[in-house]
């Protein structure tokens, strides 16, 4: 009789497991990627990815494998936490998302080059690492024929790379990010850095054009025809100084000196920019350390403290202290800055897991319906929990601050 029961007690044991399993509702402890209290926050946040996304093209709830920035950015964020721990479950997160968007021949699914989108050209900088690990030439195929969409880009009438075939004549702030890190560490690694003069002009351009006069914070674009709608009719620039274009600006110039070589006579003017716009950018921070979405207005009615920006922003100015591009000073206001960032936006569930609010949305220039780029456009655009910008920002600065 007691037998009997002990195996009925049993079956109900493991029937409750199998629920709990299948309803999401075990405790960290039985997750595949568990976390602790004391886990650091980098892996915090790369774990909640890695639960709610196990292939990493479903980042930011992507429903078909996409060759995207999104994803890059996360899996380079990936890329520095597998470095600081050698966890070879990032890693692979990494090699996964390569494998699925390359075939067999080497080239990018769904990849087009005639849209000329500069934002394709960003997922390149993971494969460097991966063909220098494995010698597997089809990584080597996709970086040069991503070289050779730089080569081909549309330009500006005075150089700066367009941002895509359907924005004609239009610099974007974001696409220095999307293309320069690439472009420098290829053509050092690949061309004897024959390209560095032309990298070099892109920020010069940026300098000469999107940079306010005003604050010393950069524009999100600027129209060199000066035609479009939402451009100034005098300067070409939009209408708005949105912080996470400031952010993907400062993170241009840290992860471009990565390789831009320190005999090139152009290294020191792009460190002097990165001063230059460390330098605004923290004179514009908020009394609690962090940075607001319309940047030089935290005034204006519904405007918000925004956390990709911020994030963006400490990663930089902590990676910009630790090369020494910037003095040491910024390394401690990018801690101070960090802990508000955690207090401000992150909060972690009973798994160990974390949300991050207020993440700006996507937003942009143009198109239909037409987007004006007023203040009053970024401030109504609706914030989001837990979007790749912020999370792999926040990962990159907790990796460099070692959080």
């Amino acid at each position: 009789m007691s037998k009997t029961i002990c195996t009925k007690t049993n079956f109900i044991k493991y029937a409750i497991i199998l629920l709990l399993i299948f309803s999401g509702k075990l405790t960290a402890q039985s997750k595949e990627n568990p976390l602790s209290a004391t886990s650091k926050w980098s892996e915090k946040a790369a774990v909640t990815i890695l639960n709610k996304y196990p292939k990493a093209w479903q980042i930011d709830g992507t429903e078909k494998p996409k060759w995207d920035y999104k994803m890059s950015l996360v899996l380079f964020s990936f890329e520095k936490l597998y470095q600081k721990t050698k966890d070879k479950k990032y890693l692979n997160y990494i090699k996964e998302y390569a494998d699925e968007m390359i075939d067999s021949l080497g080239n990018i699914k769904k990849y087009d080059v005639k849209e000329y989108n500069i934002d394709y050209v960003n997922p390149g900088k993971l494969l460097f690492n991966l063909y220098n690990s494995t010698k597997d030439n089809r990584y080597q195929t996709v970086i040069k024929q991503l070289r050779n969409q730089l080569e081909s880009q549309p330009r500006t009438a005075s150089g700066g790379f367009w941002h895509k075939e359907i924005y004609p004549n239009q610099m974007w702030i974001d696409g220095l990010y999307m293309a320069e890190p690439f472009y420098t560490q290829y053509t050092v690694s690949y061309e004897n850095g024959k390209a560095l003069d032309d990298i070099a002009k892109q920020f010069e351009l940026v300098q000469n054009h999107l940079v306010d006069k005003k604050t010393g914070l950069v524009y999100q674009a600027w129209d060199e025809s000066k035609k479009n709608g939402w451009a100034d009719p005098e300067t070409g620039t939009s209408p708005t100084i949105w912080g996470r274009g400031i952010g993907w600006y400062m993170m241009a110039l840290v992860e471009t000196l990565d390789y831009f070589p320190k005999s090139h006579p152009k290294q020191k003017e792009l460190v002097g920019f990165l001063n230059e716009i460390s330098k605004n950018v923290v004179k514009h921070k908020s009394t609690s350390g962090l940075w607001y979405q319309v940047t030089d207005k935290p005034e204006l009615k519904d405007n918000f403290l925004e956390s990709s920006s911020s994030a963006m922003i400490i990663y930089s100015l902590a990676k910009g202290a630790d090369k020494g591009y910037l003095p040491a000073s910024y390394k401690k206001t990018a801690q101070k800055s960090f802990d508000a960032f955690v207090k401000e936006f992150v909060k972690t569930d009973a798994n160990n897991e974390i949300t991050i609010s207020n993440v700006s949305s996507n937003v942009g220039l143009g198109g239909k319906p037409f987007r004006d780029g007023s203040n009053e456009y970024y401030i109504k655009s609706k914030a989001k929990n837990n979007s790749s910008p912020a999370l792999a920002a926040f990962i990159l600065s907790a990796v460099e601050l070692g959080k």
